[in-house]
């Protein structure tokens, strides 16, 4: 019989969020543990970098699409966050 690869994903680039970060709470725990041989612990870390980097990309992937309701002329408009960030910014400097 052949193997088949499952259907989980394996590669960090895979991953859901939620997976990636309960995969790097595993690799944490593990390296934590101290038990692992040093290459073993060495390729953990390195999965772990992976994930962590994953999982901040996603996370600015992420804020970077949050629209906010903005109240506007008796309507509601939407904007990016990153447009009401300059907002905010260029209400601080007119202060």
């Amino acid at each position: 019989m052949s193997e088949r690869r499952s259907a989980k994903p394996d590669s960090p680039g895979e991953l859901s969020f939620e997976s990636a970060l309960q995969k790097l709470e595993g690799i944490v725990d593990r390296l934590e543990g101290g038990e692992l041989p040093l290459e073993e612990a060495l390729a953990a870390f390195e999965e772990g970098v992976a994930l962590s980097r994953r999982c901040a990309g996603q996370l600015e992937a992420a804020e970077r699409r949050i629209e906010v309701l903005v109240e506007r002329n008796g309507g509601l408009a939407t904007e990016s966050f990153d447009e009401l960030e300059t907002d905010a910014d260029d209400a601080d400097e007119e202060r």
